[in-house]
């Protein structure tokens, strides 16, 4: 983009909606005689991380957790959860930062690995399980229910940066914007920068909600005393949403000089191993209520 302060005019023909006013910048402080912008991803982040603080809190003693618990996790969650996305994305996409290693470091400029993102955090909730002596499996499985609510707020932000989105689409609700037709014209054939894209954004946003929605059920049935079952239908529900999703994307990070892109070479490990241990649970299940029967 040119200017921080670039307008966008979106529009979903299909839709009847045309020439939608959207900028990456919410509003400008003004702070020591400078103008320092406030992107729309930011407020996202912000709003996801405090949304699922608060439901956090608010549930976490029903789940036989402390409040004190829950914030020392989440401190420990946002640093490594930062750190993890920023390192997977640099090194995925070393070929942009050789030559200027200190643009790594510079957050501002983009660049987020959602995966490396999750794994930090998984990291963060392993060491403060460890150190304050929690279960590990409790703990990982009441976060992961807010996990989806957080993705499905934070992809908004996509959208008013105008990033993420799909290849071409005859689909009613497909999106074109001077992004859209910017980044499909730099790509080159069979792209073609006229024509609407697959909004990916909305469609994580969406199946996000449900995942969320479903883990909450899972939960409240009481399923969440089963150690990981949480967890492994987040990793197969998101894992499957995300591998259709970034079939569509035409921003994939690729594992070197492969055709194999990284995002979705993750989501199939997730829905395998998922998958077979849930098929274990259920096979346990099973055995224990026929030897009850018998």
């Amino acid at each position: 983009m040119s200017s921080l302060l670039q307008i966008f005019h979106v529009s979903f023909p299909g839709l009847g909606i045309n020439d939608l006013e959207i900028s990456r910048v919410a509003f400008e402080l003004k702070l020591f005689g400078r103008n320092f912008p406030v992107y729309w991803y930011g407020i996202g982040y912000a709003v996801a991380f405090s949304l699922c603080l608060l439901l956090a809190l608010r549930q976490c003693q029903k789940a036989g957790l402390e409040k004190d618990d829950i914030l020392d996790s989440y401190i420990a969650l946002m640093i490594l959860g930062i750190v993890g996305g920023r390192l997977y994305y640099v090194l995925f996409s070393l070929d942009n930062y050789r030559g200027n290693w200190s643009a790594i470091f510079s957050f501002r400029d983009g660049g987020m690995g959602f995966y490396g993102g999750v794994i930090g955090g998984i990291l963060a909730i392993c060491l403060v399980a460890k150190r304050k002596k929690i279960n590990l499996a409790k703990l990982i499985d009441f976060f992961a229910v807010y996990l989806p609510l957080g993705q499905a707020i934070g992809r908004w932000g996509n959208f008013f940066n105008q990033e993420a989105f799909g290849c071409n689409t005859t689909a009613p609700w497909g999106m074109i914007s001077e992004g859209t037709a910017a980044y499909l014209k730099q790509l080159g054939p069979p792209h073609d920068p006229t024509q609407p894209v697959h909004p990916t954004f909305f469609y994580e946003f969406l199946g996000n909600m449900l995942i969320f929605a479903l883990l909450l059920y899972l939960r409240k049935r009481g399923k969440s005393d089963k150690p990981y079952l949480i967890l492994a239908t987040y990793l197969l529900s998101y894992g499957l949403l995300r591998f259709y999703v970034e079939g569509l994307r035409t921003d994939s990070l690729y594992i070197a000089n492969t055709g194999i892109r990284v995002s979705q070479a993750l989501s199939l490990l997730m829905v395998l191993v998922s998958a077979v241990y849930l098929l274990v649970i259920l096979r346990k299940q099973k055995d224990e209520q026929i030897r009850k029967e018998s």
